[in-house]
């Protein structure tokens, strides 16, 4: 035998081997309101199978996830989307109501079905309306595939999902943003950790300003803190994401230095830090080492930034055993950088640079597409628009609007490229007014696409604020940050050499960020602030690519608006 042919022999082997390896997961679920402790505060969250956070789903690259979704609700429908997921061959699995399926009606269930193609950290969350900030969410951990290793090491690991809390329900919510004039929801009550928080109380009573009582715990509660158990001289792995509705934070453990290894499913170039800033859809890894006194706890603490806080720190312990848990540390937890210190959080952007032997981006783009966020009135409604369009869904998908050719299902002008070229990103806009719009971005196949993401002065003036922006079916590269208008100048600038590779990212205020991203996955996808008011109040926009290449949608993800139609008419017929 040649050895060519050998060769060959052995890759179909390895193949096969590693193919057999991959699992199919199935998990049932039902989706309904339940009573829930998050915060000390009894209230009505959306749970899954009876519980708050959902259930924590983990697999390995190259594993197929099969979610039943049953829908408890009763009166209102519900999606899930697959955070940092990018449903190759799948679109239809996205979990974003009236983009890539229908809402799924109370009572009636559907099967997602999805490959996880690699590993890192993710979460999954409430697509429709406002789920998000009524609890809907869970965590979803991807390990290496069988056989592979991470580039790095450790002994042990811990996941933490970050969450922000509003004592008033999130259909309350919706209302107050739709209102005329605008009702702010305001800042949350509460910030959890893995589901849990303490409001009007302390784990730090006497450190905390103002002052809050102790909290009383006895540790059965379902508000009390989940405590991280550890051994001295060991490196534990921190998963970290945040599904927070609005709040964007800053995360510390007191006495210890954390290394940031994966950002968004993706290895960073490791990089050692003393706290961390994460923003709303974003997820990362964090290697650190318990090389403290091991007679004493340390906390862990999480701040709000980017917004004047008004929501105390929410605290948990790193419990060194054998000590107890009971034992609290002496020093105070850790103090957070001043709210509005946006240097200290561009330092730590500017940080996060490829793994050597990543992904590269191409050279040159196909297309560059700039996006101006700003806040505007229509009709007297407060509003976000991006490039002077506040996004309102169809009721049609556009996943079976386009694929099938439906006319009349939604706006088919092209959304614009850019906005005027006098318009002052650092003043307010002399005519604030905007329009409501549906239109799509429809982007050729397998071409490459620069997003400028242009920050401006909101309503209010000298008001801007930070919006980190989240775009489904692909990672893109960051290409990088700047101040003020961006401008041709810039583009030399750009880093070609190591960018991150990332599923979310921030635009600072009256700042840009630049993506670059390839248009590799077929499918209709959306791309928004993670905020989730600012989402509901219009922020964001839809890209479509190859739609035609789609294959094997399920009846029951369109049976919705005209596709719905199209869909009875053709059994009948």
């Amino acid at each position: 035998m040649s050895s060519s042919r050998l060769l060959l022999l052995l890759l179909v082997s390895f193949m096969l081997v590693g193919h057999s390896l991959a699992k199919t997961r199935h998990f049932k679920w039902e989706v309904g309101y339940i009573h829930w402790s998050t915060d000390g505060e009894e209230s009505v969250v959306m749970g899954i199978n009876g519980a708050f956070p959902g259930p924590t789903i983990r697999g390995r690259a190259g594993d197929i996830i099969v979610v039943e979704l049953t829908n408890k609700l009763h009166t209102e429908g519900v999606v899930i989307h697959w955070h940092g997921i990018r449903q190759f061959g799948t679109p239809w699995a996205d979990g974003t109501a009236a983009i890539s399926q229908c809402a799924i009606n109370a009572g009636e269930t559907f099967v997602y079905r999805f490959k996880v193609d690699k590993a890192g950290t993710y979460f999954y969350h409430g697509h429709y309306g406002m789920q998000r900030s009524a609890g809907l969410y869970g965590s979803l951990i991807v390990d290496v595939a069988q056989g592979e290793n991470e580039p790095f090491h450790y002994d042990g690991e811990f996941n933490l999902l970050l969450s922000d809390w509003w004592h008033k329900g999130s259909h309350e919510q919706e209302v107050d943003l739709s209102s005329n004039p605008l009702r702010w929801i305001g800042e949350p009550q509460t910030l959890l950790i893995n589901g849990r928080g303490q409001y009007n109380c302390s784990m730090a009573a006497q450190f905390s300003n103002p002052r809050l009582p102790q909290c009383k715990l006895r540790g059965g509660e379902q508000y009390a803190p989940q405590i991280l158990r550890v051994r001295h001289n060991k490196t534990y792995r921190l998963r970290l994401a945040s599904t927070t509705a609005l709040a964007s934070l800053n995360l510390a453990i007191g006495g210890h230095k954390m290394v940031v290894v994966e950002a968004d499913g993706n290895y960073v170039q490791p990089f050692s830090v003393q706290d961390i800033d994460i923003y709303s859809g974003e997820s990362y890894s964090i290697l650190f080492t318990t090389n403290q006194d091991p007679s004493k706890n340390y906390w862990i603490s999480t701040s709000v930034r980017g917004r004047e806080p008004k929501t105390p720190q929410a605290l948990t312990l790193l419990n060194y055993l054998p000590n107890s848990a009971s034992k609290f540390p002496t020093l105070p937890p850790p103090i957070a950088p001043l709210w509005n210190d946006y240097n200290h959080s561009k330092s730590f952007s500017n940080k996060i640079l490829a793994l050597m032997g990543s992904p590269k981006p191409p050279i040159k783009n196909n297309r560059r597409i700039i996006l101006l966020n700003t806040q505007n009135k229509i009709d007297g409604y407060t509003k976000w628009a991006i490039n002077n369009v506040s996004l309102v869904l169809p009721t049609t998908p556009y996943l079976g609007s386009i694929r099938y050719g439906i006319n009349n299902a939604f706006d088919t002008r092209p959304p614009p490229d850019n906005f005027p070229i006098d318009y002052d990103v650092m003043k307010q806009a002399p005519n604030s007014n905007a329009t409501y719009g549906n239109g799509v971005y429809m982007l050729k196949m397998n071409t490459t696409i620069d997003i400028i993401l242009q920050n401006a002065n909101a309503l209010g003036k000298g008001a801007s604020e930070i919006h980190p922006w989240h775009l489904h079916g692909h990672d893109f590269w960051v290409l990088g940050y700047g101040e003020g208008k961006f401008s041709e100048k810039h583009v030399k600038k750009f880093n070609l050499k190591n960018p991150p590779l990332r599923n979310t990212v921030v635009i600072y205020p009256y700042g840009w960020t630049a993506l670059r991203f390839v248009t590799d996955n077929p499918g209709v996808w959306a791309f928004h602030c993670h905020i989730e008011p600012h989402l509901h109040m219009g922020m964001g926009v839809i890209l479509a690519e190859g739609v035609h290449l789609v294959k094997n949608i399920p009846r029951e993800a369109l049976a919705c608006g005209l596709t719905g139609k199209m869909l009875m008419t053709n059994k009948h017929n």
